[in-house]
């Protein structure tokens, strides 16, 4: 029987930890929840590898060292409203619901939301909701909200979640320019967000986030 607590600690102590992410919610935070749970059956001993996982559909989840250092950078508060963006089965809604006051993940795939809702009711985390939704549309009816986080690769960061975010709130996502990634950290002012690098990661550019194409004559 696979020890699922035990792979939990080396991930934390191999992949969080080395990445300078000390932070003890989110350290608690992954540490407690059942990575596992948050997978396709036939990827739950890959549940714990340092490697964005295939959820299906071109959506990922992301690897750990990359989702605890975008956390860090957001510097979530236990007062604080977070926009989980593209949430996919939950886990990262489900890491937030364990840091903040209250979490809504936003998933336009009707399986993955409702299995996202079902995964953060067994796990016990009664401040997150799952809407379904396009990602790139955010949630309105729950804004404004204190944090936006994007699970998945950008290249535009859209109006719609701008405008959700109040001001003086903070953003993260990877954007991404071809097989290159980076991830940024955006604070709002005046109704705009001033961005900044924050690290290298990739993941695969999530449908809606694409920069439109440029017709020349």
């Amino acid at each position: 029987m696979t020890d699922f607590a035990a792979r939990r600690v080396m991930m934390v102590d191999t992949q969080v930890r080395p990445s300078d992410v000390t932070k003890f919610p989110i350290i608690e935070a992954m540490l407690h929840l059942p990575r596992e749970r948050f997978v396709p059956a036939d990827k739950v001993e890959a549940a714990y590898v340092g490697e964005n996982l295939s959820l299906g559909a071109g959506r990922v989840l992301l690897d750990p060292r990359t989702l605890a250092k975008m956390l860090d950078v957001l510097e979530i508060g236990d007062r604080d409203l977070v926009l989980d963006v593209a949430c996919g089965t939950g886990y990262s809604t489900a890491v937030l619901g364990r840091m903040a006051e209250a979490v809504v993940g936003v998933e336009s795939d009707a399986d993955m939301a409702a299995e996202a809702q079902a995964n953060l009711s067994a796990v016990g985390a009664d401040n997150a909701l799952v809407v379904e939704a396009a990602p790139k549309g955010g949630h309105p009816g729950g804004a404004p909200y204190d944090a936006v986080i994007v699970q998945g690769g950008i290249e535009v960061f859209p109006e719609a979640l701008v405008a959700q975010l109040k001001e003086g709130g903070r953003a993260t996502a990877v954007f991404m320019e071809g097989a290159l990634g980076v991830v940024r950290m955006g604070l709002k002012r005046d109704g705009h967000i001033v961005w900044r690098d924050a690290f290298h990661a990739a993941a695969p550019v999530l449908p809606g986030f694409e920069r439109a194409t440029e017709f020349t004559f």
